[in-house]
């Protein structure tokens, strides 16, 4: 009996998902809408429970598509946008809107609210900001994290989990909360060469509360994208989707970067397959981005990275 595998690309204004053989020959696959939320200037929302919902439809599309059954599933794996998920301490979703309504608790990536954040956090030239080019996004989630705790204190008095995008979804799928390295590293200022939050960073930009409890709130355990998580898909999240329990679901990565990766078997004109340090991955979509790979770490000013990814990569963006 073939084997096959499923991967969730969740953008900013779809979930798709793809089936495929063991050649990477897609054999199906499907996209649902999901809903955006734009309840003033600069604001951008949505909803986890929307999202998770167009992912599970669009996993049984998929899958009938492919007229294969889902035994055959041998593994899924989950790619997103870096959007800000906050559920409160048993796990439902958690207002982060002036409007007040709970399902609407996902800061999406472009959302500028924490603007002024940005700029008192960059304004303290704390070292991690090395990492980022030099000067930290209010599209990163530290700056979309002060926000909250300044504008919406019951919130944030009530949270238990803050995620990002693909973190919350394998959460979802699995019950283990363990983010990835790619999305604390891109966009919660983790030090993923030191293996560490650095603790001097959270207290200087007054978010010293998160690392409380082993930083339970924004990740005590990171892995590496592709490394296994917990006991494979929940028995709940597999009836969502039409799939077996104990699936194995993969570490997470942010879309952009698992597009970085799939540029990395693809042969130039000349028909050779350069060195991955050697390669720009351009990728286009809601935003756009260059992304490159280097053994080595590189610093440039307003260039985000470098990025450990991995024990024998870093990245560029």
């Amino acid at each position: 009996m073939a084997s096959y595998f499923i991967g969730v690309d969740v953008g900013t204004g779809s979930a798709r998902a793809g089936v495929f053989d063991l050649n990477g020959r897609m054999v199906g696959q499907a996209s649902r809408a999901i809903e955006i939320y734009r309840p003033q200037a600069d604001f951008v929302e949505q909803s986890s429970d929307n999202i998770w919902q167009a992912v599970c439809n669009a996993v049984r599309d998929a899958i009938n598509q492919s007229d294969i059954n889902p035994i055959q599933v041998k593994g899924l794996g989950f790619d997103a946008t870096c959007s800000l998920v906050v559920l409160d301490k048993e796990g439902k979703p958690l207002t982060i809107s002036p409007s007040g309504r709970s399902e609407q608790n996902i800061i999406v990536w472009m959302d500028h609210r924490a603007i002024t954040q940005a700029e008192r956090i960059n304004a303290l030239h704390h070292r991690v900001l090395d990492y980022v080019g030099g000067i930290i996004s209010p599209e990163m989630q530290t700056p979309k994290l002060l926000w909250l705790k300044q504008h919406m204190p019951n919130t944030w008095a009530n949270a238990g989990y803050y995620f990002d995008l693909p973190d919350f979804l394998t959460w979802r799928a699995t019950g283990d909360d363990t983010r990835s390295l790619c999305s604390t590293v891109c966009k919660w200022t983790y030090m993923g060469h030191e293996d560490k939050w650095d603790a001097s960073y959270f207290r200087q930009i007054g978010l010293e509360d998160l690392l409380e409890h082993d930083a339970a709130k924004i990740g005590r355990y990171v892995k590496t994208m592709g490394e296994p998580l917990g006991h494979g898909l929940s028995a709940r999240a597999a009836s969502e989707m039409g799939l077996i329990p104990g699936t194995a679901v993969s570490v997470s990565i942010i879309d952009a970067h698992a597009g970085t990766l799939g540029t990395l078997g693809a042969s130039g004109v000349s028909g050779e397959v350069a060195d991955f340090d050697r390669r720009v991955a351009l990728i286009g979509g809601t935003s756009t981005g260059h992304m490159a790979i280097s053994k080595e770490p590189r610093f440039y000013r307003r260039c985000l990275g470098a990025l450990l990814l991995s024990s024998a990569a870093r990245i560029l963006a």
